[in-house]
């Protein structure tokens, strides 16, 4: 009997760990893997993963500080060619938007912004009609 409840303990822990592995996207793997898609002449500075969580997050922000007199570009990656539905903002220090990749009703797989001042600077992705929710995302800079 204990041999019995021993295999379908052991099974239910697999069925529920391959269930968990499936219900994660990946958005750390697409972010690593978009440092190779990094825009011509950019250095690699941050990747970051874009999970929406299959929809129960829409906004993911993150903060990093810019330096006045560089550029720098955001990427996106996903698992094909397009945005899929994900917009990525960009705010200064006091929280007003300088740049987006969402311009006349088209979504751009990133953004370029000359930084004109010295500061904190947020970066926020949230999703229009995505499909997975999923995605990853790179910062370059160049001077």
């Amino acid at each position: 009997m204990k041999r019995i409840f021993a295999t379908f303990g052991f099974l239910a822990f697999i069925l529920l760990a391959a269930n968990t592995a499936s219900a994660q996207c990946g958005a750390s793997d697409l972010a690593d893997n978009c440092i190779t898609q990094m825009s011509d002449g950019f250095n690699f500075v941050k990747s970051f993963p874009i999970d929406g969580e299959k929809g129960a997050k829409n906004k993911i922000e993150y903060s990093y500080v810019f330096a006045k007199g560089t550029e720098y570009a955001i990427n996106i990656c996903t698992g094909g060619e397009a945005p899929d539905g994900i917009i990525v903002s960009l705010y200064d220090s006091n929280r007003r938007q300088v740049t987006t990749n969402q311009a006349n009703g088209k979504l751009f797989k990133g953004v370029v912004y000359n930084c004109n001042s010295t500061g904190i600077y947020y970066i926020t992705f949230t999703f229009k009609d995505s499909n997975a929710h999923c995605g990853g995302s790179v910062l370059g800079f160049r001077r």
